[in-house]
């Protein structure tokens, strides 16, 4: 039988409070960018790019790490858009299995060719309008149609098309 103290603990799984989490609505022409998560929580799922903030780590340089880390992509100013509360139920007794608070930014790329990178396994710039086959959670959604409404960008695209 093996040893439980020597297998490692991931600290956020069944914490005893929530982790910061930031998250990022980058925006080119009228497209967002996705990534499909490599590990848990939301494992082999399509998200909004971000992670775990560090601690002395300012909100903003996380958004900014975690783009790059995750992505490769670089970002002009990071506005706050929303936060959202992402808890997933444990067993019984044991409360959340993960509990994040998660600090959404948008803003516009600026630079960089999105690659998946960290606990990233693939990227995807997708229309505004396409957004249904990545089976994204309803509070992501909801966050990507809040940017898309804030942006003067994607309002001056859809007023083009309509023409």
């Amino acid at each position: 039988m093996s040893d439980p103290a020597a297998v490692p603990v991931n600290r956020r799984e069944y914490p005893d409070r929530p982790w910061v989490g930031i998250g990022v609505v980058a925006l080119r022409d009228d497209t967002v960018l996705l990534i499909r998560r490599g590990r848990p929580p939301r494992q082999g799922e399509w998200s909004l790019p971000g992670g775990g903030q560090r601690l002395g780590e300012p909100a903003e340089d996380c958004a900014r790490r975690e783009l790059r880390e995750e992505t490769g992509i670089e970002v002009g100013p990071l506005s706050l858009l929303a936060v959202v509360d992402a808890i997933t139920p444990g067993e019984p007794g044991r409360g959340p299995r993960f509990h994040y608070t998660i600090i959404d930014f948008q803003a516009r790329w600026t630079a960089g060719e999105a690659r998946p990178g960290g606990d990233v396994t693939e990227v995807a710039w997708v229309r505004l309008d396409a957004l249904d086959p990545y089976g994204l959670w309803p509070e992501a959604r909801r966050v990507i149609a809040l940017a898309a409404a804030r942006d003067p960008a994607v309002q001056r695209i859809e007023d083009l098309r309509r023409i």
